[in-house]
Order: structure tokens, then sequence, then C-alpha cells
């Protein structure tokens, strides 16, 4: 199997049903149908930006398969990759709907589906290697040991051709025996990425340090190219193997909808932005802005721009919209 991807991602989709009024989840009786999974998420906002991507993984021969089969068609994503499970079902979600900004209320039933079933078996090093850059997040690794497992082989694999990395922790500490063992194997993949973007919160769990500054240097000194520390309403923090720091600002949102989707909708702008070459200070503007989006609408991926948004968004927003070609040479993927 001969690709041409841009990017290449694998992970868990699950239908997600979306609570229609505020309130207890056990109160409520109408919900909205979506599809939810980090890296899923990423996938559809790097497509919307007209990169081409591959998603890997396995999905139930159900109806919730066929839906996520269907949006990813929908989305321009390569499926290629993405195995139907006759053993085992696609996995789901209910998320409560709050009116407060707070995060919502989600319960998962994950436990046992397709795509925590993914393995070695499922690697097809054509179709992985024909990518220009792998993604990964930090929830694939914990719903299973051998979707763990392939994981890393991806990663190993994609270093040794020559390809980048980016490597979000979304840290999910449910799914992991504990907390310990969630750091070691984490920070083992993170050792294996060109970029890596952990929020503040999580990289004090990961590194045991709580500055910004001192995550950063941790991930640098295991070979890191650049660290970026999400600071939430703060914006972001960066650092680089050529010693470049700073921060770059939040972008102010009046009216929080939907927290969930911030932290992929952030990786979409940073990934986006070194792919095509952006200086890095560009790359976390760019991240802070499609986050800020994403916050604004019901869904965590609804509020993934396309390529024609973003541009007119950037154009308008005038500040770290330019990239400076010594810098982007030096911080670009």
């Amino acid at each position: 199997m001969k690709t041409s991807l841009d990017v290449v991602t694998y992970g868990e989709a699950m239908t997600m049903f979306v609570a229609a009024e505020t309130g207890d989840l056990a109160k409520v009786g109408q919900f909205t149908k979506r599809v939810a999974g980090a890296d899923l998420n990423v996938a559809i906002g790097l497509s919307r930006l007209g990169f081409r991507v591959g998603w890997m993984s396995r999905v139930g021969k159900d109806s919730f398969g066929r839906y996520v089969l269907d949006v990813l068609a929908q989305e321009g994503i390569d499926a290629g990759c993405v195995t139907i499970d006759e053993r085992y079902p696609t996995a789901f979600q209910l998320k409560s709907k709050n009116d407060d900004g707070s995060d919502p209320a989600i319960e998962y039933f994950r436990k046992g589906s397709a795509a925590s079933h993914l393995s070695l078996d499922d690697y097809v090093a054509d179709y992985v290697l024909g990518a220009r850059h792998l993604h990964l997040t930090g929830v694939a690794p914990a719903i299973s040991a051998t979707s763990r497992e392939l994981g890393f082989h991806m990663a190993r694999e994609m270093r040794k051709a020559g390809k980048t990395i980016s490597f979000d922790p979304n840290l999910r500490p449910t799914l992991w025996p504990s907390r310990q063992a969630m750091a070691e194997s984490l920070n083992a993949l993170a050792a294996l990425a060109d970029w890596v973007m952990p929020g503040v919160s999580e990289g004090k769990i990961l590194t045991g340090f709580t500055k910004p500054e001192d995550i950063a240097q941790f991930y640098l000194d295991q070979g890191a190219k650049g660290v970026v520390v999400k600071l939430g309403a703060h914006g972001a923090y960066f650092r680089t193997a050529d010693k470049d720091e700073g921060t770059v600002p939040a972008i102010p949102v009046k009216n929080v909808v939907d927290t969930v989707g911030a932290g992929d909708g952030f990786a979409v702008g940073i990934v986006s932005a070194l792919l095509e070459g952006r200086d890095v200070r560009h790359a976390l503007t760019r991240g802070n802005r499609i986050g800020a989006l994403a916050i604004q609408v019901i869904g965590d991926s609804e509020g993934l721009p396309t390529r024609a948004e973003l541009d007119a968004l950037e154009q308008a927003g005038g500040n770290g919209t330019q990239a400076s070609g010594a810098a982007a040479a030096n911080a670009a993927l």
C-alpha cells in the first residue's frame, strides 16, 4: 500500500452523544450524535486545512463504526488503514451540556472496543512511512498494551526514516494502572518526538516540575527539538533546542461553550504551521487561535476552521502571522 500523505495518526474514535439540555445526564432525554477522539480531532482539523491526512484504527462492524467511516469520508481523511473488526464493538460516550463554560461531564463506554485491539498486526509500513509527519497523542497508548506497542513502533520507524513526529500527552489517568506507569510510558514516547505539547498541569504530572521553563527543558534534555507548554487563558510558552523561548498570549474568548477539544485545536494549529515552515511564534499564535475557535461551539471538532476561514482570521489578526526565513527553518518540523 503506497501512500503520499502529509500526516498520519492513529487511535480510537467514539460515537459521542451530546446532551441537548443542561443537567444530570441521567435526566437528559435528547442527545445529538457526533464523533470524538483526540487523534481524530487533529486529523479532521488538518484535513480541513488542506493537508492529506491518514488515520489508522479499528471500528466495529456496527452502526457506530459505519458512522465513523462516513465522517472520515466527509472530512476527506484517508481510511485505507481502518479495519472493520467483526469481533468487537465501536466505543461510544455520553457528554453533558454546560452553559457556564465549565468542563462537561463525560461517561465512556469503551472497554473491550475494536480500537483497544489495535496491535502491531495493524502496522502497514508503506502507509505510515509514506507520510511526512506522524502525530501521536497519549490516548491511544493508554487504551491497551498492544495499542501502546503499535504507537512506539510507529514512532521508532518514522524516526529511523527521518520523518518528523509531534506528541500531545492528552492524559487519561483512568485508563492507566497508575500515574507512575502513565508518566514512564508517555515520557518514553515523548523522547521519540520532535515537538512535545503538554499542558502545564500535564507537565507537572509527567515531569514533577511546576514551571513551564522546567517542563520544557525536561523534554529538550530527552531530545525534543521544541516544547510547547499550554498555559490555558495565559496562552502558551515555548522553548526550542536552539535556545529560543517566549510566551505567546491567548486569544480572548467572550463566550466559552464547550472546553473539550481545545487542546486538539491547538495541536492542529501548531502542526499545520510548522509543516508549512512557519516560525514557532506563528505556530503558537495559530494554535491559540484555533483552540479559541474550538471552545466557542458544542462538539469536539465542529469549531475547527477550513483553510479559507483560517486565512481570513490570520489576515485580520495580524499579530504573529508572518514567518521569518531563518527562524522558520530552524523551528519548523
